[in-house]
């Protein structure tokens, strides 16, 4: 189907637990170059101001590291995907690292404040963890209990200053003061590096994960039109591809936290051509491209870019 297509450039990696994710973006891009693709001047494009250099300051969150800045970043990411919608254009965001999906989900929200939103997260992690809850501080894990105002207390293994439980609540309000999501309305894809507290958090909320296994032996489209089944009620549904859900082992290694036994590239392919088909899909979200930590040059970067390529063109 034709859309208006947006591109958003968030170049922020203040979130993960190792730095290089805000040169994704330019790493897709020079895979582009190298292809001889227009696509980044095919489209109108945003830049999202970050604060990455705050990685040099004292971190007094351990926590929720960055919690201060993440907030700022989410906030004016959430303007920019408004604002993207509210023109009634379809934005495409390039993210560094996953703590992002605050700002997305909460710039969704903004513009549809009376919408039900449903989202489909493809990813290794299921990001759900708060700073209650995580055992390392970073914030690329906790998008999804920020959007859905989950704390999870009764896994709680940290004592949180007031400060960091200010900036918490915060994110939980970005875009609209109550839960932006359902957990009903929320379906993984490929989730398989979790923490007991997330086991226990999705099991109790009964939140469906389509495990790679799974979507092998059924066959991809009858995971989609499942996931359209449970997603029903839902007026919009954002997608959300971190790149660590394809197999490290067979893909690569360029990106913050990855995981073997994932998807391969064709099968991401086939997933986001299925969801993307659907008029109810508002926006899509690339993240977690991290071309230091690639051994094979930049080949996740070009990975994900002829992805992106195949199902947005």
């Amino acid at each position: 189907m034709k859309r208006s297509i947006e591109l958003i450039k968030n170049r922020s990696d203040i979130g993960a637990g190792t730095r290089g994710a805000d040169l994704g973006i330019d790493a897709m891009e020079i895979a582009a170059i190298n292809k001889g693709s227009l696509f980044f001047k095919q489209f109108p494009h945003v830049d999202v101001p970050t604060r990455n250099e705050t990685v040099y300051e004292n971190n007094p969150s351990p926590y929720a590291k960055h919690i201060k800045e993440i907030y700022q970043q989410c906030k004016h990411l959430s303007f920019a995907v408004e604002t993207s919608l509210s023109k009634g254009s379809f934005p495409v965001v390039f993210s560094g690292d996953h703590s992002s999906g605050i700002g997305t989900v909460s710039g969704i929200s903004a513009a549809f404040p009376e919408k039900v939103i449903g989202i489909i997260w493809i990813d290794a992690h299921a990001d759900i963890h708060s700073p209650y809850t995580t055992p390392s501080g970073n914030m690329h894990g906790m998008p999804l209990a920020a959007v859905l105002g989950l704390d999870n207390l009764q896994d709680r293994i940290n004592d949180v200053d007031p400060e960091t439980q200010k900036y918490w609540e915060k994110l939980k309000a970005l875009g609209k003061s109550e839960s932006k999501l359902d957990p009903g309305h929320l379906i993984y894809f490929g989730v398989r590096d979790t923490e007991i507290p997330e086991d226990n958090l999705i099991a109790d909320l009964g939140i469906k994960n389509f495990k790679v296994d799974e979507v092998r032996q059924r066959g991809i489209q009858a995971c989609i039109d499942e996931s359209f089944s449970r997603l029903k009620d839902c007026d919009f549904i954002y997608v959300s591809f971190d790149v660590d859900s394809m197999d490290s082992d067979l893909v690569s290694e360029g990106t913050g936290t990855p995981v073997p036994k994932g998807f391969e590239p064709t099968e991401i392919i086939q997933l986001l051509d299925g969801f993307l088909v659907n008029e109810k899909v508002l926006c899509l979200e690339i993240v977690e491209v991290n071309p230091l930590l690639d051994k094979q040059g930049n080949k996740m970067a070009e990975i994900a870019f002829d992805i992106v390529e195949k199902t947005i063109v």
